[in-house]
């Protein structure tokens, strides 16, 4: 008799699917208002872990942390009109406190380009204040109409870099180093996610910058997903808010600037990325627990070896967690673990210990296997090394087999609909085409060169538009 599964089969419904994992792999929880989710503690542990991962790799390039206040004067976000103009049907504003009318409105942090320029104008006198590298952990509030949770909600965390230059160069250098060795490396190396990097088209530009370029990784349903940010702001913010400085030829000049961010959104990408039916599978160089051991029975020599089985891991450098519940049932206690997606089981019962063995259970390429109690500490790192590559590997070859090189625009309508990408000739389909495209709410996520790369100009010859459905 078959079991029944635990989990909605993605191929019957993806969406359905999503929402039951991210529930009985205890990520998150609807909030109470609209929009708002609870991060569960497994789930904050993931984030936590991207967290460590890109700190380090912010702070490679010289960046420093701070943080701002989350209640901005409304009247900052009228200084750059097409900032206001971008954000304005999703602010969330505070008109009284303390029982009072506020003399001024003030909006719930939508994003920190303004405050932050408020500041940087204090701080910045001189080219010697130059570059200026600021980067903050942080929530903010964009209010949500079609919430999702990680997806699209109406709070979420983030990590928010802004940075003020000398020059145009500088700051469009900075730009494409956070893209490339922050981002990419960490979706790369870390996530193991698999990427196109890309330039926004003007329609799809940040509002209030002059360029932006992207990450997009395609999701198990062939749907695109932007990962992550990184903007050129030119000088925009900068004559908006007088953040200027004095040259080394004495001159005063506005600075040039950048800004870029990743989310909280990284983890439903993990989830619809790597997950299977079976509940989520995580990179081992992400997961806060890369292994797992159970003591099947409750039994004094089994309690005693997986104990001591997990002592040796993490003398091996292992991210380890020992589970001896053993008042709950092991067969309900493996799901979960499946469930939630840690790379490796090792089960140990009384049977293995006369054997001198455990059962080794890899979670993502599948498959169970005794292993000798000894060659434990030695096989594991190995072992997770070869997952991480596998799912990278797995989630590039998917973005590979369902992007259509296509040379009309109802062909990659026709694409995208089908659950795929497709790449079209910029020259061919243009803003008009774009504007096609959204007739059948699918978008443009990026303009790449014909080999990839990312484009100098959004009207560069040879601009190949990379075009999907997108969540």
């Amino acid at each position: 008799m078959a079991k029944t599964p635990v989990l909605t089969p993605r191929a019957d419904d993806f969406p359905r699917w999503y929402q039951e994992l991210t529930n009985k792999a205890e990520l998150a929880d609807n909030g109470p208002v609209r929009g708002t989710m609870v991060i569960r503690p497994y789930g904050y542990g993931l984030w936590e872990r991207m967290q460590a991962e890109m700190d380090a790799r912010i702070k490679e390039t010289g960046t420093q942390n701070a943080y701002f206040p989350l209640l901005i004067p409304q009247s900052y976000l009228t200084r750059e009109a097409d900032h206001v103009e971008g954000f304005a049907p999703e602010l969330a504003v505070v008109t009284h406190g303390g029982g009072k009318g506020l003399e001024e409105p003030a909006v719930v942090r939508p994003t920190s380009e303004t405050i932050i320029n408020e500041y940087f104008s204090k701080w910045i006198q001189s080219y010697r204040d130059l570059p200026l590298l600021i980067n903050q952990w942080a929530n903010v509030v964009r209010w949500e109409l079609r919430p999702r949770l990680f997806l699209r909600t109406s709070e979420f965390l983030w990590q928010e870099g802004h940075t003020a230059h000398a020059t145009h160069e500088e700051a469009r250098d900075f730009a494409a180093h956070i893209q490339r060795n922050v981002y990419g490396d960490f979706l790369e190396n870390v996530l193991a996610v698999d990427f196109v990097s890309g330039r926004k088209t003007v329609k799809e530009r940040f509002a209030g910058a002059i360029n932006t370029l992207t990450l997009e990784s395609m999701m198990g349903d062939g749907k695109a997903l932007q990962m992550v940010t990184s903007h050129e702001l030119g000088q925009n913010f900068a004559k908006a808010f007088n953040t200027r400085f004095l040259s080394k030829d004495g001159a005063q000049e506005y600075v040039w600037q950048t800004s870029w961010g990743s989310t909280t959104r990284m983890i439903g990408a993990l989830v619809m990325t790597h997950g299977d039916d079976d509940g989520l599978r995580i990179p081992p160089r992400l997961a806060h627990i890369q292994a797992v051991v159970l003591a099947i029975k409750d039994d004094e020599a089994v309690l005693a070896k997986v104990h001591e089985i997990g002592d040796r891991l993490r003398a091996a450098g292992v991210r380890v967690h020992v589970d001896d519940r053993t008042d709950t049932p092991f067969g309900r206690r493996a799901v979960d673990w499946e469930l939630k997606g840690v790379p490796v089981r090792i089960e140990v019962g009384p049977r293995d210990l006369e054997n001198g063995t455990a059962m080794l259970a890899r979670r993502i390429p599948g498959g169970k296997e005794p292993v000798a109690l000894e060659s434990l500490a030695g096989l594991l790192p190995g072992i997770l090394e070869e997952d991480q590559a596998l799912l990278l590997k797995q989630s590039r070859e998917r973005r590979l087999s369902r992007t259509a090189e296509v040379s009309t625009i109802d062909e990659a309508v026709e694409a995208a609909i089908a659950g795929g990408w497709a790449r079209i000739p910029w020259s061919v389909l243009g803003e008009d085409g774009e504007a096609k495209l959204a007739e059948h709410a699918v978008t443009v996520r990026c303009l790449v060169t014909e080999d990839g790369a990312v484009p100098d100009a959004d009207d560069a010859p040879g601009n190949v538009a990379v075009v999907a459905r997108a969540y």
